[in-house]
């Protein structure tokens, strides 16, 4: 008896320790109000990481590297580098009135804080099966090129990804398995009816701008209240109208781990994790990422993607992706960074450089985390989704997307499920109306907890006296249509 009262003795101890240092732990941070908006300085955000030494500024750009994690912020800039992968904010980096770095609390909360402390996550699932989502079909041939359309080259990537992935246990279901149209209300459907499950959606980009656009780029949806990574405007639409996700953590560290590791096999451009409100991410109430696996309006990079052992390269970095987050779900493993992948394979991957003159194909290579991004990279990719943007909730009947093929059994059962509505859009505050209330720091355990939950403030900025008002906060003009926003 006296040993088992030591070792609740102990328990006891653990438990008040561990309390403590989640109270010493909110005390930490110091939320800086800059009109309605929540912000914390890189000092504050350097100091709970563990990032040793003063943070100060080379020029506009903070470099923090602690052996662990690494982070690089730019003023006025939404990119930035995250453990050695270019992610977009959801906001630019400010410079408040004492000349201190500001983040937003959105952008703590939902891009740099999974990826720092993964293991601490609550709400993942268990994964057991992952759905396959090769984008378009039948009529809807997506982009295209002299080798090939995108239609074909996602279906064979998918057909190369499902074996894979059988092979290490996983239930496959796959939302097309031949050249058929599914609309987009209904691969959502498709998901949403499996259970313990991911949904990775493949696609291929294409852009009308610049025939030097390259690379790779993923998605996962873009928090509530907050603009998606092509939205240069905080237009207020998109502030305050869409909802968000309650997986919303879970999707954006499997977009990550995914993207290492593709990545981390193929010395491609990065182009960046990234956000959007796209159907499949918006419609899905499971993990849910969209892969853009390269460019088929880019010459060299368009010969690649046309040949079938790239393609199936590509499906093993996936598959390597989704089983690290599979490490991470089930055993707390953090999954491979890019980092990794290089010492692994005993050498620096490269990445080739864009930007060069089509005629010249063999220009220097770039570093593959593009510190220092060529500014044709830049390129909005232009795609057509002609199927109807609907909700979940509504009837199937009302879509007026094109009749599709029969589809194969697994799907039709699927799609008879009955399926959960999704979470209904939250309306925030409009201009000039009072924004909800949110908690201050004193309230804060970790980025992640409600108290830091940026769904509590998405009202629009404005900015204090003391910061002026950037031209990116001025609301013009409504959002140019995109196939899937």
């Amino acid at each position: 008896m006296e040993a088992w009262a030591r070792v609740a003795i102990r328990l006891t101890i653990v438990v008040v320790c561990s309390v403590s240092s989640l109270v010493q732990a909110a005390a930490e941070w110091q939320v800086i109000k800059v009109g309605r908006w929540d912000y914390l300085t890189a000092d504050n955000i350097a100091k709970f990481y563990g990032f040793g030494g003063d943070v100060q500024p080379i020029g506009n750009t903070i470099q923090l590297d602690n052996g662990k994690n690494q982070l690089e912020i730019t003023l006025d800039s939404r990119e930035a580098i995250v453990n050695g992968v270019r992610n977009w904010l959801c906001f630019p980096v400010i410079r408040h009135s004492d000349g201190k770095f500001l983040v937003s609390r959105i952008d703590l909360a939902k891009t740099i804080e999974p990826q720092f402390r993964p293991q601490m996550i609550r709400n993942f699932g268990r994964i057991k099966t992952v759905v396959i989502d090769p984008g378009h079909g039948g009529p809807e041939k997506g982009a295209g090129s002299s080798y090939g359309n995108e239609k074909d080259f996602t279906l064979d990537v998918a057909l190369k990804l499902r074996p894979l992935l059988q092979a290490k246990g996983y239930n496959v279901v796959m939302t097309r398995d031949r050249d058929m149209l599914v609309p987009l209300h209904e691969r959502a459907r498709i998901a949403n009816a499996t259970r313990d499950s991911v949904l990775i959606s493949i696609h291929f980009n294409a852009t009308d701008a610049n025939p030097a656009a390259t690379g790779f780029e993923i998605y996962s949806l873009t928090p509530r209240g907050a603009p998606s990574t092509q939205d240069n405007h905080l237009l207020e639409h998109f502030l305050n109208m869409q909802a968000g996700s309650p997986v919303d953590a879970p999707s954006l560290v499997l977009s990550t781990s995914v993207y290492h590791a593709m990545l981390g096999h193929m010395p491609e451009f990065d182009r960046g994790v990234k956000r959007a409100r796209f159907a499949v991410l918006r419609l899905t109430n499971i993990p849910a990422i969209l892969v853009e696996g390269g460019f088929v309006t880019e010459r060299a990079e368009s010969r690649l993607i046309a040949r079938p052992e790239w393609r199936g390269k590509l499906a093993q970095a996936i598959s390597v992706g989704i089983d690290n987050y599979r490490g991470l779900v089930e055993r707390r493993e953090r999954p491979m960074l890019l980092a990794d992948y290089r010492r692994r394979f005993e050498g620096v991957l490269v990445a080739r450089n864009a930007t060069p003159p089509v005629a010249d194909p063999s220009a220097a290579a770039i570093p593959a985390s593009n510190q220092l991004a060529p500014a044709a990279q830049i390129t909005t990719a232009l795609r057509h989704e002609p199927s109807a943007q609907i909700a979940v909730s509504d009837e199937l009947a009302t879509s007026a997307s094109p009749v599709s093929p029969p589809p194969p059994q697994e799907i039709a059962d699927a799609i008879e499920q009955e399926v959960m509505e999704s979470e209904s859009a939250s309306v925030a505050p409009v201009i000039g109306q009072e924004s909800v209330r949110v908690a201050d720091g004193s309230d804060v355990a970790m980025p992640d907890s409600s108290a830091l939950d940026p769904a509590k403030n998405s009202a629009v900025p404005s900015a204090s006296p003391a910061v002026p008002v950037r031209k990116y906060w001025i609301l013009k003009f409504a959002p140019p249509p995109k196939f899937r926003e």
